[in-house]
């Protein structure tokens, strides 16, 4: 199980002094103690009735968001703020510690499977239907490409080369999760390092080609998790181009 971590960020004020100038006379005056200064509270004012108000409810927040990055936001909130309460108050819990992980084992592992199979159905759906696009080809493992840029070169890699690329990643949503174009550098890596859709993909390309292509989640990450934006189950899409075979 992932933890959910918190970092507490300090910020230092520094508070400036003013100096007062030193009067020409050779013998001046002990200069007076500067009175002591309140330090200044942030511009942004919290919203609620404290920082203390606003700082508990921001953590709240930032729990709910991490357990749904992990596809764990269907949950009794009236349970999991129970049991926030019980241990803060320190009383006895109503599951034992191992009760309580093979419980939320089995609910990540529920959760999981039906945020799979939503999200299968939907990347089904979008490959079905970018399959009627004229100039989209097909697989026989279910991956759809398009060449965007057929290149000049013959030379293809083989599954133990290491190439050089430029890629652009995106669900069936248009949403972005890894781009080196964005990064402005080129990746290179194992034509056998990467996910299988890649593995498929690059040996059939020659240098300077650039393809868009649609890969299913059983080619893909299948239905686990890839970081916080790919959820299990998810189709993905990528236009790569094919720089160079470095090997």
């Amino acid at each position: 199980m992932k933890s959910i971590l918190f970092i507490a960020c300090t910020c230092l004020a520094t508070i400036g002094f003013a100096q007062t100038k030193a009067p020409a006379k050779p013998a001046p005056k002990a200069a007076a103690k500067p009175a002591a200064q309140k330090v200044q509270p942030p511009a942004s004012a919290p919203l609620l009735k404290s920082f203390k108000d606003s700082g508990s409810y921001g953590l709240g927040f930032k729990v709910a968001e991490n357990l749904s990055s992990q596809q764990l936001d269907q949950l009794n909130l009236d349970l999991f703020q129970r049991g926030m309460k019980d241990y803060f108050e320190k009383k006895k819990g109503l599951l034992t510690d191992e009760q309580a992980d093979i419980a939320i084992s089995e609910m990540m592992r529920r959760n999981q499977a039906t945020v799979a199979d939503r999200n299968k159905a939907a990347g089904k759906a979008f490959r079905e239907e970018l399959a009627k696009k004229q100039g989209v080809k097909s697989l026989p493992n279910g991956i759809l490409y398009e060449v965007i840029t057929q290149g000049t070169d013959t030379s293809k890699p083989t599954l133990t080369s290491r190439v050089r690329c430029h890629y652009k990643g995106t669900l069936v949503n248009g949403q972005v999760f890894d781009s080196s174009v964005d990064r402005g550098e080129p990746a290179t890596f194992p034509v056998n390092g990467v996910i299988r859709g890649w593995q498929e993909v690059l040996p059939l390309m020659t240098v300077g080609s650039k393809w868009r292509v649609v890969i299913p989640s059983e080619l893909a990450y299948g239905d686990g998790q890839a970081g916080a934006l790919i959820a299990p189950g998810s189709t993905l899409v990528f236009e790569i181009e094919l720089l160079g075979i470095e090997n």
